[in-house]
């Protein structure tokens, strides 16, 4: 880096990924800072500056200190340890060093009492809740949110005519008949598809063949709304629903007040035939199973549809997972947030959906002007397709 970048960075201020430290002493609060930029997206210490953004300077004992207390805290109170990298810049006859911390590969991280620590504003906060800290263990492919029991859940909480109607298609052959043969009750059978742990349903099979999913996460519907003109604020709309149900279902329910709500387009047809819809109906059934299907489900939030005049937004609880960017997206790359439910989505009319990742591709070749964004500060992710004029 460069004097006069270095100038221009502080002229910035602090932020999420910029930190300003008069010098360094205590190992235990550098470790805490180097995990909170290991767990959020990397960031640069620049010490030997104050908070005001006032360049004071360290002097060649300062430096030959930090460095060392930096090595030894990377590597001794930092789990997993990691490599942050130093550089001194002059600035004038000041020196400042710049410690360099990537975004970490091996999240979550934590100090050496077992503290997870992430970055809030400039400032860092401590990981305290559950859902949080199980988050960043799904961002390190430690625990899948589909996999994990649901509590208060059994197996009669099945669908048996969703379920068994599953079975014979995949299968080839009845449940009942499937389970006398082979000497299994239900219970053994879901358990061994993946579906169950001992009695009890985890979210997969909860959202898969659940008869009343929202009795035990009322928070997974998706609110959908019309509104009139271009402002989620307004009072005034259209139409409105909660919809609910399991997988099949919400996919179902939400095409349906999509299609509803959308203008047909007469084009070219005679006035006695129906229009097309103003947005292809291909690129909506992509959209909705990427947003039910890819969502972060350790976020007790519901899904929202939102239409007005100007555009359509459909809002997915969770940013785009690991190092995914909207670009990676755009080009067709994947990762599975979800892979149980992605894979029983696959099989037999659960949803229309291929499994090889290039929804959002076909999305984009049918709407060419959707936008995709990826909102990490507010942990949600929208696409969002402009409407034209009526």
């Amino acid at each position: 880096m460069e004097a006069i970048e270095l100038i221009e960075l502080i002229g910035r201020g602090e932020d999420s990924r910029t930190q300003f430290k008069q010098t360094v002493t205590n190992p235990e609060s550098v470790a805490g800072d180097l995990v909170a930029f290991s767990n959020s997206r990397g960031g640069r210490m620049l010490i030997g500056v104050s908070d005001h953004g006032v360049v004071v300077g360290l002097s060649a004992d300062d430096v030959r200190r930090i460095n060392q207390l930096i090595s030894n805290t990377a590597t001794n109170l930092v789990r997993p340890s990691i490599n942050p990298i130093t550089e001194n810049i002059s600035v004038g006859d000041a020196l400042v060093m710049v410690v360099d911390v990537h975004e970490g590969i091996s999240k979550p991280y934590a100090d050496n009492t077992g503290v997870f620590w992430v970055k809030s504003g400039a400032d860092k906060r401590r990981v305290t809740s559950r859902e949080e800290i199980q988050r960043m263990l799904q961002s390190a492919d430690l625990v899948y949110a589909d996999e994990v029991p649901v509590g208060g859940t059994s197996i009669e909480d099945i669908d048996s005519e969703h379920f068994n109607t599953f079975f014979a298609k995949q299968f080839g052959e009845p449940l009942d008949d499937a389970l006398a043969k082979a000497g299994l009750s239900l219970s053994r059978l879901l358990n061994n598809l993946g579906l169950a742990r001992e009695e009890t349903l985890n979210l997969a099979g909860l959202l898969i063949f659940g008869r009343q999913p929202q009795r035990h996460r009322p928070a997974f519907v998706v609110k959908a709304v019309s509104f009139v003109g271009d402002d989620p604020a307004g009072d005034k709309y259209r139409d409105s629903q909660d919809i609910d149900g399991c997988l099949r279902d919400l996919h179902r329910g939400t095409m349906s007040f999509l299609t509803r709500n959308l203008r047909r387009l007469q084009g070219e047809k005679g006035i006695n035939t129906q229009g097309d819809l103003e947005v292809p109906v291909a690129a909506l059934e992509e959209l909705v199973v990427n947003m039910l299907l890819h969502r972060d489900y350790f976020i007790s939030a519901p899904w929202r549809v939102l239409l007005f005049d100007n555009r359509i937004e459909l809002i997915s609880p969770g940013s785009l997972p690991n190092n995914l960017t909207v670009e990676n997206i755009r080009s067709g790359v994947s990762v599975m947030r979800n892979p149980m439910l992605a894979s029983y989505a696959t099989k037999g009319d659960e949803l229309p959906y291929r499994g090889i990742g290039t929804g959002i591709r076909r999305a984009l070749a049918a709407v060419p002007e959707l936008e995709l964004e990826s909102d990490q500060e507010r942990n949600l992710f929208t696409a969002r397709i402009p409407r034209r004029p009526a």
